[in-house]
Formats: structure tokens, C-alpha cells, sequence
């Protein structure tokens, strides 16, 4: 068996998509950077998911620590795309922010896209969020090594939220270390996923534990395993052993963040990584973190573009092969 750990990823193909986006002019900042008038959030991912749950909180975050006004806008299709697309319209624009995730890196690798993670202004990752394989809580399997076995010699339908989400990225890891086979079922987003889990329509899901702690706690689903280094020490996820544990090594961390458009003025920027910094010192913050069950590796700025250009260069080795 290979062992395979990737930092923020996501794999698949998908339909080129082309889109004309909206040009930012007319926003401006002051001379301290603090953009006039109200700000959006834009989320590439329908409402509903981890990504939408990771914008909101952003934005209730940044606009409890400033004067501004922080609305949600979700602009979701072609596996966050659409959104990104849009976003790369707002060139020079300080009154836009992004909620980023996986498909940041993921997207300008897998299609045909006219922006990479370089396009943007890397502001804030707030932390790294892994994923649990769950299934209905009738179902036969009780392991993830279960799964596997299943694959090797009969269908199993598992269900992605894109083809460029970090439940691509997990299955696709599994079947590399594996040498198994998993159909897919394409999604929109984890929400949908999850409807998708517990209507019958697919047999397995990669999801984040925030998405599905409500149904794992109902007994509505249950967690094979956790695809992360260790075992969660979080009470209500302390019991699920890791996919390692099981035999199957892999493991997969995405990161949350957010940045803003390219082109912005140097003053700008430092606002936004200035309020995010006052974010992270918040009780939301903690709030957000403890209830997404995720890991806070907070980093900002310059040490965003660091994370993303060594994860960057992983994601194309793991194209590669």
C-alpha cells in the first residue's frame, strides 16, 4: 500500500466552462484601506454546505470587528468555477472577498480556467478540515476496509460534490492505494451529497464532519472512518478510527479561507489581513473552528501564498500520475 497525504486538493474532470464576469470598477478604498460601502462575500458552492457555513462565518466575523456591511452572495456551478470566474472580474475591486477552498487550487489544474491561485490576493486560511466516509446507518459495511472489499469486486456508487471537491480527491487517493474502482454520482455541493446519501441514490459519501455530525448523532448515517492523520479528539468523533487504523493509507486535509481580488492596493490588503487577524482572536473564530470540527492553522498574507504554491506543486504531482 502507498501512503498518500495531500494539504488541500481536489481531483476530476468537468465540462470547460466559459463565463463572462462583472468588472469591479468603481469600488475604492480609503487611505487606510478600508473599502467604501458594503462588501460581498462571494461563496463558489450553493447555500448549504461547508463552504457556504465557511463564508458565512467569515463574514459575520469580519463585519462584528469593522464598520463594513458583509452580505453572502452564492454563485455556484461547474465545481465553484462560476464563482471563481465572476471573482476574477472584480480586478482592483476592494469590496469583494471570496470564501476559497480546494477549488482554488484545483480548478486551474483540471480545466480549462483563466485564473490560478495567483490571480487573487491570498488574505486569510483559517484552518484545514478532513473528511469522514459515512454511510447509511443500515448499511452492511462497517469499516472502510469494508468499502474497499466491496470495489474490488462489485459496485459501489459513491457520491462527489464536483469534479474538482475534496471527496473526489479522498476517492480518488483510495483507489490509487487500493487498486479499486468507485462510480460516481456528481453533485453540486456537500448539502447535496448528503440528500443524495440519505434519499438511497448512492451507497457512500466523503463529507466533513460538520455537514454530517446532526445525522451521525440521529443515527440517520454512520462514519466508517476518518480520512486524517489521527483521531479526531473531539468528543462526538473521538470513537471513529482513522482510514490509517483500517489499513487504507490515506489521509486529506483541505483548507477554509478567503482572499480578495487581484490588483488591490497594498493598503487594502493589509486592512483585510489586519481584520482577519482580529478575527482569529475572536470567540467566533474559536466557535467557528469547534463547530466545523476543524484543525485552526491560521496563517495570512505572504504565508498564504507559501501554503498554496507548496500545495500547488503537490496537486501536479498528483495529476501527473
Amino acid at each position: 500500500m502507498k501512503s498518500r497525504t495531500v494539504g488541500a486538493a481536489a481531483l476530476g474532470t468537468a465540462a470547460i466552462l466559459t463565463l463572462g464576469a462583472c468588472a469591479g470598477g468603481g469600488a475604492s478604498a480609503s487611505s487606510s484601506g478600508e473599502p467604501s460601502g458594503d462588501v460581498r462575500m462571494i461563496v463558489p458552492f450553493s447555500a448549504g454546505g461547508g463552504s457556504d457555513q465557511s463564508g458565512r462565518a467569515i463574514a459575520a466575523g469580519l463585519e462584528e470587528g469593522t464598520s463594513l456591511n458583509i452580505s453572502v452572495e452564492n454563485r455556484e456551478g461547474g465545481s465553484g468555477a462560476v464563482g471563481y470566474s465572476f471573482f476574477l472580474g472584480q480586478e482592483g475591486n476592494p469590496n469583494y472577498l471570496l470564501a476559497s477552498e480546494t477549488a482554488l487550487l484545483a480548478l486551474p489544474l483540471t480545466q480549462d480556467v483563466e485564473f490560478s491561485y495567483e490571480s487573487f490576493t491570498p488574505i486569510m486560511k483559517l484552518g484545514d478540515d478532513y473528511t469522514l466516509l459515512v454511510v447509511p446507518a443500515d448499511s452492511e459495511w462497517e469499516t472502510c476496509t469494508d468499502v474497499v472489499d466491496a470495489a474490488s469486486s462489485d459496485r459501489v456508487v459513491a457520491a462527489v460534490s464536483g469534479a474538482t471537491s475534496l471527496d473526489e480527491i479522498v476517492f480518488t487517493l483510495v483507489e490509487d492505494a487500493e487498486g479499486v474502482e468507485f462510480d460516481r454520482v456528481p453533485f453540486e455541493s456537500g448539502s447535496e451529497v448528503l440528500a443524495g446519501l440519505l434519499g438511497g441514490q448512492v451507497d457512500v459519501a466523503s463529507l466533513n464532519p460538520s455537514e454530517v455530525l446532526g445525522q451521525l448523532e440521529s443515527g440517520d448515517l454512520k462514519a466508517l472512518c476518518a480520512f486524517s492523520e489521527e483521531r479526531y479528539e473531539y468528543e462526538a468523533l473521538a470513537d471513529i478510527p482513522t482510514a490509517k487504523e483500517q489499513g487504507v493509507d490515506v489521509s486529506f486535509a483541505q483548507f477554509r479561507g478567503f482572499i480578495a481580488p487581484g490588483g488591490i492596493s497594498d493598503e487594502a490588503r493589509e486592512y483585510w489581513i489586519e481584520a482577519a487577524q482580529a478575527f482569529a482572536e475572536t470567540d467566533a473564530y474559536d466557535s467557528y473552528i469547534e463547530e466545523n470540527v476543524m484543525q485552526a492553522n491560521a496563517v495570512y498574507g505572504d504565508e498564504f501564498v507559501e501554503y498554496l504554491e507548496g500545495n500547488s506543486a503537490d496537486l501536479e504531482k498528483v495529476f501527473a500520475e
